[in-house]
């Protein structure tokens, strides 16, 4: 694993960053450690290339990459999407160890030189290089679009760069696919334990770059890319076609329809023949993680809660949507639950979940505000809630993904057959036991899903493809930026945090029909509820005293925070962050984005 074989090349990477990380971009390295030792040898460019793995999400946060979006309910809604709350002065993501990252990828690839050691390996090394160098400036272009590029380390005289104003996202994003390419062509692994880069983590990244910017360029019509789009939409499947066509990985089925796709985010090794990156941890070297505490916890973690419209658009087992049903608005809980595709079940506490043994439907006691409690990234063993205990490989990519983002740029590119639709949303449905329509082309317009959450979208592939790809990610650090590049930023604001169906408050409700209350709803303005309630069973106020933002919609659900307006900006503003105020203090050419 990762971190197991960073830990033990430890003194060597200390010499590294002796060398190269404490550097700013105008200073130049002072060795201590000479250049033979660092470039003069493969293991030498192994062990400096493991530095770069810091840019990657850790076993801390690999599993809260999707805290802000628009289908999780919180109990403290994000600075950036309240109203005044935000600006440059409490921006970041352009801070000197930023950019320290981008030099020492940089001062590597700079060096990486010595022909003591063969072409074929310096450029192995060299394409994992500029591999995080892509997924650098990706993550600054998704961040704040125009951005410096900067191809190697930079010397303190270089005022005209160090000084320079941002360059276009086009010129960026046209390196960014350069880069891709160079790792794919020149990474020589094709196998690990799912923790190191290979050539097919680079054409992965490709795919996910690629889209990120087709649909930007798409529709933000206001920058004037349209024209562009399509090349970019191309990109993504010529590189997700020749990822499949090499038949690495493969849609892991080992659990069957009931807990394969969970299993890749609790197993304790990254599930190779499906995860193509992921942050391993370790009990025996004291790397844990804390998924379960994040996820478990009244007070460490947010509380986060799926909202009734997302889970609404999880489709029945037969692959019809659950809101074709007529009374699909007033079914409680164990109704809702049943004959429904299995990662619901997988993703959420349904009626039937058990931890040791005991079943375990939502838990109103301090930790879900709406009923749809996750579950996707936690253990079932409570010993694992209080601490940072997880040992549970964490994806970063998925084959999954890549499927997707094919499925997505054959569909609007206007290109998709039955056989793509068959080998990439069937295969993902099939996989999580849906048994309709996996090899024929959707034609009807789901409308529940076009109007809450795509209402420009007339096109009934499309709009599957993006229900897919809400419902198999879900919760896997994609959704905000699938909103920035649809530019449908306006659901962070607007998306109902609703959640259960509760028919009448003062009832007993059994959410599992277990034969055991689980939660009584009461008038928050009373002391409690007006009937006898059993121990262990939730007492939950809807409304009352001005500090309790659990309250009711006019149809019976549960929701939350209405009184606490999210904001999205009508100028636009949020589909970038603003350059940090000190950023532009220290370089006069800096211009900030719109509306900041």
């Amino acid at each position: 694993m990762r971190e197991m074989k960073m830990k033990r090349n430890i003194y060597f990477i200390v010499l590294i960053l002796a060398v190269v990380s404490s550097c700013k971009l105008d200073e130049t390295p002072k060795a201590t450690a000479t250049a033979d030792d660092i470039f003069g040898s493969e293991n030498g460019l192994k062990t400096y290339s493991y530095s770069f793995y810091n840019m990657l999400p850790s076993g801390t946060d690999a599993y809260k990459l999707d805290a802000m979006a628009d289908y999780g309910a919180v109990n403290n809604i994000d600075n950036f999407i309240r109203e005044g709350a935000y600006s440059p002065e409490t921006s970041s993501g352009w801070d000197m160890a930023d950019w320290q990252a981008l030099r020492n990828i940089n001062h590597f690839i700079d060096n990486c030189t010595n022909p003591e050691v063969s072409e074929t390996v310096r450029n192995n090394y060299i394409g994992i290089a500029r591999f995080f160098r892509a997924y650098f400036y990706l993550n600054k272009v998704i961040r704040f679009g125009d951005v410096p590029w900067v191809d190697h380390a930079l010397d303190y005289k270089e005022d005209d760069i160090l000084y320079a104003e941002r360059d276009s996202r086009t010129v960026v994003m046209d390196h960014v696919m350069e880069d891709l390419d160079f790792a794919y062509n020149n990474i020589t692994e094709t196998e690990t334990d799912g923790t190191l880069i290979t050539k097919w983590t680079a054409l992965g990244l490709k795919t996910r770059a690629a889209l990120f910017e087709a649909s930007f360029r798409k529709y933000h019509t206001e920058l004037n890319l349209m024209n562009t789009a399509n090349t970019f939409y191309q990109y993504v499947v010529d590189a997700g076609k020749a990822l499949m066509e090499s038949g690495a990985y493969s849609l892991y089925t080992g659990q069957g329809i009931e807990k394969s796709q969970r299993e890749l985010f609790i197993s304790e090794t990254p599930v190779t023949q499906e995860v193509m990156l992921a942050v391993a941890l370790s009990k025996d070297q004291a790397v844990m993680g804390d998924a379960n505490w994040w996820w478990t916890s009244a007070t460490y973690g947010p509380r986060y809660s799926l909202v009734r419209p997302f889970i609404n658009t999880i489709l029945n087992l037969d692959g019809t949507p659950y809101t074709d049903k007529p009374n699909y608005n007033t079914q409680e809980f164990y109704e809702e639950c049943q004959n429904r595709d299995y990662r619901l079940a997988q993703l959420i506490r349904t009626p039937g979940y058990e931890r040791n043994g005991a079943a375990s439907p939502p838990n109103f006691s301090g930790f879900s505000y709406t009923g749809y409690q996750a579950i996707k990234y936690t253990l079932d063993d409570p010993y694992y809630d209080n601490a940072a205990t997880n040992t549970n490989a964490l994806p970063l990519m998925r084959y999954a993904e890549i499927l997707l983002n094919y499925a997505e740029a054959r569909a609007e590119l206007g290109q998709m057959t039955a056989t793509d639709w068959q080998n990439t949303v069937g295969a993902l449905r099939a996989r999580a036991g849906v048994t309709g329509g996996l090899s024929t082309l959707p034609t009807q317009v789901d409308t529940y899903l076009k109007n809450t959450f795509f209402p420009d979208i007339n096109d009934p592939i499309i709009l599957e493809v993006r229900r897919e790809r809400q419902v198999e990610l879900a919760l896997e650090g994609f959704r905000f930026n699938d909103l920035k590049r649809w530019k449908r930023g306006e659901l962070m604001a607007d998306l109902e945090w609703s959640g259960i169906y509760v028919p009448a408050l003062d009832k007993l409700m059994d959410l599992d029909h277990n034969g055991t209350a689980d939660v009584v709803f009461y008038d928050g303005s009373k002391d409690g509820p007006s009937i006898t309630v059993p121990t262990g069973c939730a007492k939950v106020p809807i409304g009352g005293k001005e500090t309790n933002y659990q309250t009711m919609t006019a149809d019976k659900h549960l929701e939350w925070y209405k009184s606490q307006p999210r904001t999205w900006y009508a100028d636009g503003r949020q589909y970038y962050y603003p350059i940090p105020a000190n950023a532009i203090v220290k370089n006069k050419n800096l211009q900030q984005n719109p509306g900041w």
